[in-house]
């Protein structure tokens, strides 16, 4: 079901009728498998049906008398909450009223955040941090704002590189601003110019300066609105009240009436008619956009504390949103990624050190077991309760100590997937060493039963069922630790491929900051994402986030590319990208022209490549070149080889007669018999 839903492209409203026929894959699996035909001829019945009774989720009604004298009541399985049966449009028809209350786990966060800083010995009153605090404005212009109440987006960001707040009414108004109706009009951009120009702006009548100051002359708020209609022409609040909501909802007889009204007693106060027509006709088209100023510097506050928290105790705020978000996998690989760009390590998961939560350690963060994937709550409190104050020093131990009925082997299986028994046994910290105590821990996990196993998990390599060769490999560790924990904590696919892509000079995605804007690169990473998009003429194109362990760059593939190549992207995947970088505030983007899966870069022998040797004839050792032979005849291939010998003061270029292929064991073999880097894919 999972393989089949994410088949669907993602257009808003989509029918599976139409993502049949849109979506290759889909159509063959439809065509072919007769499961998968009778899934979707069933989801295509059943489309459209109503499949529960839903629930407001912030929704109170208030009525002067008990309920049932005004509408039917619901009340779902399973579930406390009584709930009108009338929907919220009849609900307020006949009279009664709803009000919205609003639960933001950001205030968590922030609570979360300064009980971390308590426990160091800081005490922090985020009701009384400055609003002026230099730093703060700083760290909110360069857009960094992950994490950030309302300004994480990606599109926030850009307007706050471009708009650089430096008071807290320039995050007020980036709230109210930051709307598809100011969007679209050009609005943001209009205020962001006459901010950053800083030229005086003019108004027309003088009276209005207090009003329109704070937002250089943009008429943003409902309040400006009513305060214009009072100053000008004497409207009462309740008047001008009646005119904010004409004006909002476009009640053109209303509009008229007020026009004239607003008009006359202009004029009756000294002013000019044509100015004060004029004057109506604008915050009549701003009134549409206008946005409930209290409501927005609400946000605004707890926006700034936010970033102030980010800006001068970011490990503390970075472990509280990971805490917060720690039940969806997919926010916490992005903090994790965003604590890496901060610098900030994020410490692998341990069954004796770590808690239920992210904590702080020593201005790193340690990881939450209850992040582990398939570590629910209930198990990973379980555990904690049996640790206590002693911690386990086997598996023995830890097996003998847990209820084996809330933590069972799915649990366990995660956890030692996810590292989390590593500091157990002594180790040397290698991806083989890693290998082998971990499948060792799920081959005593299995062998007990749910016992007290019998032999040791980490006693002599004879003793070990299967022996010492049957330790995990590193692409084995590797995807178990993406699977548990949704990254990769030990190490990353792209690393084996260091040396290939040090010999061809392909960059790697960190290594494109060095690159020019408009350059043609070649860059290796991994695929951490695809998101499937849709053309206006219908065709399917998409756009991948390619990643290695310090940087990320956008790969828009459109159409043409995608078809050609929609069955070798795959998550997780080293890819070789060729195309077009574009730098930008944003980040990097690659507009697409080749793609091939990374382990195919090797047997690329295509324009005019060469492999070249270089040797130091001075000093090289005559069995090494015979070793060289050996070498050179197990891994014959289409690429021309050639030598380049180095002398006292001279270098000659040798073409010999034989073509290799340049895979990860020839380099690696080159490299042992003549250093790192002696071989170049030119």
């Amino acid at each position: 079901a999972d393989k089949l839903a994410k088949l669907v492209p993602e257009t808003l409203g989509i029918k599976l009728k139409d993502a049949i026929t849109k979506e290759p894959e889909l159509k063959r699996l439809y065509k072919e498998d007769e499961q998968v035909a009778r899934i979707l001829d069933i989801g295509m019945r059943l489309e459209g049906l109503t499949r529960h009774a839903s629930t407001h989720a912030a929704g109170v009604v208030i009525a002067p008398e008990p309920m049932t004298n005004y509408a039917p009541l619901y009340k779902a399985p399973n579930d406390e909450a009584i709930t009108t049966q009338y929907d919220m449009g009849s609900v307020e028809r006949i009279g009664l009223i709803k009000f919205d209350f609003l639960g933001l786990k950001t205030l968590t966060v922030i609570e979360k955040c300064t009980e971390y800083l308590k426990s160091e010995g800081v005490e922090l009153d985020i009701a009384k941090i400055p609003l002026d605090d230099k730093e703060t404005y700083r760290f909110l212009g360069s857009g960094k704002t992950t994490g950030v109440f309302q300004l994480e987006s990606d599109g926030m960001k850009d307007i706050l590189i471009k708009m650089q707040p430096n008071h807290f009414e320039d995050i007020i108004a980036l709230v109210a601003l930051y709307r598809p109706g100011p969007i679209g009009s050009g609005m943001i951009d209009d205020f962001i110019r006459r901010k950053r120009d800083g030229k005086e702006i003019k108004y027309d009548f003088p009276m209005l300066k207090d009003t329109l100051d704070e937002t250089y002359g943009v008429i943003l708020y409902q309040e400006q609105v009513m305060s214009i209609a009072n100053k000008l022409s004497g409207f009462s609040l309740g008047q001008a009240d009646v005119l904010r909501k004409a004006m909002g909802k476009k009640i053109a007889a209303v509009m008229n009436e007020q026009r004239a009204k607003f008009v006359d007693v202009a004029v009756a106060n000294g002013h000019n008619e044509k100015k004060a027509a004029n004057l109506f006709d604008l915050i009549s088209k701003f009134a549409e956009y206008g946005f409930n100023k209290s409501h927005s510097a609400a946000y605004a506050l707890i926006a700034y504390q936010t970033a102030y928290l980010k800006a001068h105790h970011p490990a503390q705020f970075m472990a509280a949103t990971l805490t917060l978000d720690i039940d969806t996998s997919d926010k916490v690989v992005k903090n994790i990624k965003e604590c890496r760009d901060m610098d900030i390590r994020v410490l692998a998961p341990d069954i004796n050190l770590c808690g239920r939560d992210f904590t702080v350690d020593g201005g790193h963060i340690r990881f939450g077991l209850g992040a582990v994937k398939g570590a629910g709550a209930a198990a990973v409190d379980s555990i904690l309760a049996a640790r206590g104050e002693t911690p386990f020093d086997s598996m023995e131990d830890y097996l003998a100590r847990v209820d084996l009925r809330k933590v069972n082997k799915k649990v366990n299986d995660s956890l030692i997937k996810s590292g989390a028994f590593d500091s157990l046994s002594e180790t040397d910290g290698s991806l083989e060493a890693l290998g082998k105590i971990r499948q060792r821990a799920m081959e005593k996990l299995e062998a007990s039963g749910g016992q007290i196993p019998s032999l040791s998990l980490f006693g002599d390599e004879e003793d070990q069922p299967g022996g010492a060769n049957n330790g995990w490999s590193e692409s084995d560790l590797l995807k178990n630790e993406k699977d548990a924990l949704g990254f990769y904590i030990s190490g990353n696919p792209l690393s084996k491929y260091a040396p290939l892509l040090e010999a061809t000079g392909i960059r790697s995605v960190s290594g494109l900051k060095k690159a020019q804007d408009k350059e043609t690169v070649e860059v290796a990473g991994i695929v951490m994402s695809i998101r499937k998009l849709q053309t206006k003429r219908g065709e399917l194109m998409a756009a991948l986030v390619l990643e290695d362990e310090e940087a990320t760059a956008e790969v828009i593939v459109f159409p043409e590319l995608y078809r050609t190549h929609a069955g070798i992207i795959d998550t997780d995947m080293p890819m070789l990208v060729r195309g077009t970088l574009e730098k930008s505030e944003k980040g990097l983007k690659i507009i697409g022209e080749e793609m091939s899966p990374l382990e195919d870069l090797p047997f690329r022998s295509g324009n005019n490549r060469r492999a070249v040797i270089s040797i130091d004839g001075t000093v090289s050792d005559p069995k090494a070149m015979h070793a060289l032979k050996d070498v050179v005849d197990s891994h014959r291939g289409e690429m021309s080889l050639y030598l380049k010998i180095r002398g006292k003061g001279s270098e000659t270029l040798l073409q010999t007669a034989h073509c290799i292929t340049p895979d990860l064991g020839f380099i690696s073999k080159v490299e042992k018999y003549f250093g790192k880097g002696a071989i170049k894919v030119v």
